[in-house]
Order: structure tokens, then sequence, then C-alpha cells
């Protein structure tokens, strides 16, 4: 099963590179500009993919840091969060 797949897909990429040749050259450079578009698409994509755990991973942390370091900034009241900025003299300009 996996040998006739094989076979299948090589005869299609003879094909393709046949008819490729037959082609005039500006519309081969064309094709290839398109084809390798496509290539770089499903690459990046591909890219995008394979890291998702890890962005989201470093997603995760970075929310978390962001967190801790708001709220050692501040003091609560209640409901009422009171940035330590707030305290401090402001400067006129």
């Amino acid at each position: 099963m996996i040998e006739k797949l094989l076979a299948g897909l090589a005869l299609l990429a003879c094909i393709a590179l046949l008819v490729r040749m037959a082609l005039p050259e500006r519309l081969r450079w064309t094709v290839d500009h398109h084809a390798r578009r496509i290539w770089q698409a499903m690459q990046e994509s591909a890219h995008r993919l394979w890291h998702w755990r890890t962005r989201r991973r470093q997603a995760a942390q970075q929310t978390k840091d962001a967190i801790r370091r708001a709220s050692g900034q501040a003091t609560r009241d209640g409901n009422v969060i009171r940035p330590k900025a707030f305290k401090e003299p402001r400067k006129p300009h």
C-alpha cells in the first residue's frame, strides 16, 4: 500500500517537472515564484503549528510575571487598588 502511494507521488512529481520544462521561460518564472511562495507559506504554518505549545507556555509565564510585578507595587484597600506611584509628590512641569 505505502509503495503504491510513494510511486504515485514520484510519478506526480515527474509529470509536474515535465510540464514545467515545456512552459515558456517567462511563464516558468511565474510558476516558480508562486510555487516558492506556497512552499514558504506551508513551512511557516508548519513552524507555527510545531511551536504553539512553547509560545503558549511563554505567554502564560509572562502573564504571571506581569501580574506579580503589578501586584507588588500596589496596596489593596478592599476592592480598591492604590498604586504606590500615586503617593509620590508630583513634579510641576
